[in-house]
């Protein structure tokens, strides 16, 4: 009997060891289970941490892009209007200076016709027999010389006998009786009016048929 007792009491003792070990395990795994839970809490915060992060930064980049981008546009658009103002300054001076020297050339032109005027005055009083003399032979050289000269700036003499009297060419200081010519028409010329590149500089100084 007392040996069957000691066995009963060693059997009894391997069972509270075994239930022990396994009570231990148990509380073990748990632990671990325990202690994973927060290190994966951890993680997921560090992800959305940086996810947060990572957004701040492109929203930053993107920021900062758009700036540059209409800093850009802004520069672009600059450069287009002082590019249009400067091409308008430039056509601008150009017809400035040309209608410059447009007055320069009529104010030199203006003081050459009375010397014109005079050539032929000049011419016109030398006698029929006269006329084939070298001093007539040379003022008519030189009178066409010049004539020849002007007309190569531009320079034309204005139409007049036998053509309708315009106001924006002629300038009428009577009106004379004529069996030839119309009523309107230019009978007479008084002093020769001329055009520089379709502008008037003289207007011809006529009479008009009546």
């Amino acid at each position: 009997m007392r040996k069957v007792a000691e066995e009963k009491e060693n059997l009894d003792n391997t069972e509270t060891v075994e239930t022990a070990e396994k009570a231990t395990e148990d509380t073990v795994e748990a632990n671990a289970e325990t202690a994973q839970e927060p290190v994966e809490a951890v993680d997921a915060a560090d992800d959305d941490k940086n996810a947060k992060k990572k957004s701040r930064a492109e929203k930053k980049a993107e920021k900062k892009k758009d700036a540059a981008k209409e800093k850009i546009d802004e520069l672009e658009d600059r450069v287009k209007r002082q590019m249009a103002e400067f091409e308008n300054f430039r056509k601008r001076t150009e017809k400035e200076k040309a209608a410059m020297f447009e007055t320069g050339a009529k104010s030199v032109i203006e003081k050459i016709l009375p010397v014109v005027d005079n050539f032929e005055r000049g011419l016109q009083t030398i006698p029929e027999g006269d006329k084939n003399t070298p001093f007539a032979e040379g003022m008519n050289m030189i009178y066409k010389q010049l004539m020849t000269e002007l007309e190569n700036i531009g320079v034309k003499p204005i139409e007049a006998v036998g053509v309708e009297f315009d106001p924006n060419l002629h300038n009428a200081v009577m009106q004379v009786e004529s069996e030839e010519y119309e009523e309107g028409i230019i009978a007479q010329e008084l002093q020769k009016g001329y055009t520089y590149r379709e502008s008037v500089v003289r207007h011809s100084m006529v009479a008009v048929a009546q």
